[in-house]
């Protein structure tokens, strides 16, 4: 493809809606070759022979690649190209999904599936580079829209990726999305703008060595850590454990069917860019507690079921609503901490969120062990309890460097 194709971006010129919305798309894919695998796992273990106890680690391995990611790629939006890192991460996702797609042994399954986990971290730097496009009075909107991409990626990811194996087997997703990818790399380097000069003049080692040290010495960037592991706790709390009381009595719900409920959480979406717009007129503190009382209170209708399935479904939109507000607040305020460090902040910020993520998950196993589903209920809303606490103690931190 010609590189005269890509267009020169004008300094001020902002974040055009149409490339936004690209930026949304091609975040959306990216993170859905994450989560499109839990609905595939029976298949998978049927096709390779894999015991059903050993084939989790399909899971495991990717999101063990995606936490190496947001170590080692993403501070890498801060010093290189984006352009050419973004459009790169993309080709190389679509050799990654290929080998996945075609495999014969598990090895290369199970190798496969660690690189998309790495590769998917193009999330991250799609979502500092929207924010360095953006001025300083549409950085909320433009990040809540790349956000809104990605909460329908990872909700609709099952959805999809169930209808797609049920047409042509479990192979069939992973050569789908190895196709849309390539030709969303494309498109991307299409539109992109080119010739930007990178954030900073840091080498690579200083740039990672920086990551603790920004978040330990700057009080606002770890307040909002420390809120980011708190809700997607929560957040993972709920939807890891969902699928235990519906695929039981008196429910019996199918897998396909337990799917389905990710795409009532997608209102969730809707949210992230409403916040956004709330945060560039600096209301992301009041915003964050508005969000996570509505969080807290969320748990109260989620703990109705088995008694109500509307109260339930009530529950996830307010929960789903209630984090991505907060997310979208998050990483509004931190993108405008320390402009020449974005993407280092937003892989240390992701790095609270998938720690979050895998304690809920754990957590929330244990819980219905030993609690059912009230005790999940009483999990999560002290998760949420938790961080609503943490934004009280600590809402009046100091503002500079950046907005708060």
């Amino acid at each position: 493809m010609p590189h005269e194709s890509s267009p020169r971006h004008r300094p001020g010129a902002g974040l055009s809606r149409v490339t936004g919305l690209i930026f949304a798309a091609a975040a959306g894919l990216s993170v859905a070759n994450i989560y499109a695998a839990q609905p595939l796992l029976d298949a998978m273990a049927r096709d390779f022979g894999i015991p059903p106890a050993a084939i989790g680690l399909v899971v495991t391995l990717t999101q063990l690649g995606y936490g190496l990611g947001l170590i080692v790629l993403v501070p890498l939006g801060d010093l290189v190209d984006r352009r050419r890192l973004i459009v790169g991460q993309g080709v190389l996702s679509v050799v990654a999904l290929a080998a996945v797609a075609t495999a014969r042994t598990e090895g290369m399954l199970f190798a496969g599936m660690a690189a998309v986990g790495l590769l998917a971290v193009v999330v991250q730097v799609l979502v500092s580079f929207a924010a360095a496009l953006a001025t300083p009075a549409e950085r909320g909107r433009a990040v809540g829209m790349v956000t809104s991409g990605v909460v329908i990626g990872i909700l609709g990811a099952r959805s999809v990726a169930g209808l797609l194996a049920d047409l042509g087997g479990w192979r069939a997703v992973y050569l789908a999305s190895a196709a849309l990818t390539l030709a969303m790399a494309g498109l991307l380097w299409r539109v992109l703008p080119r010739n930007l000069p990178p954030a900073s003049t840091d080498n690579y080692a200083a740039a990672l060595r920086s990551i603790p040290v920004l978040f330990l010495t700057d009080r606002v960037l770890l307040v909002r850590g420390v809120l980011a592991l708190l809700i997607f706790a929560a957040f993972s709390a709920f939807w890891t454990a969902l699928v235990l009381p519906l695929s039981a009595e008196p429910f019996g719900y199918s897998h396909s069917r337990i799917g389905l409920f990710g795409l009532v959480g997608m209102a969730g979406a809707v949210a992230a860019t409403g916040a956004g717009r709330l945060a560039d007129r600096g209301l992301a503190q009041w915003t964050t507690g508005a969000a996570l009382t509505l969080l807290v209170a969320s748990w109260g209708l989620i703990a109705l079921l088995p008694v109500s399935l509307p109260g339930l479904l009530v529950g996830v939109v307010t929960l789903d609503l209630a984090v991505q507000a907060v997310h979208v607040s998050n990483q509004s305020i931190i993108l405008d901490r320390h402009p020449q460090a974005r993407s280092r902040l937003v892989g240390g910020y992701m790095a609270f969120y998938s720690l979050g993520s895998a304690l809920g998950a754990i957590a929330a196993t244990m819980a219905y062990a030993h609690a059912g589903w009230a005790g999940v209920s009483t999990l999560g809303a002290a998760i949420s309890a938790a961080a609503w606490l943490t934004w009280g103690f600590t809402r009046r931190s100091p503002a500079p460097p950046g907005r708060a």
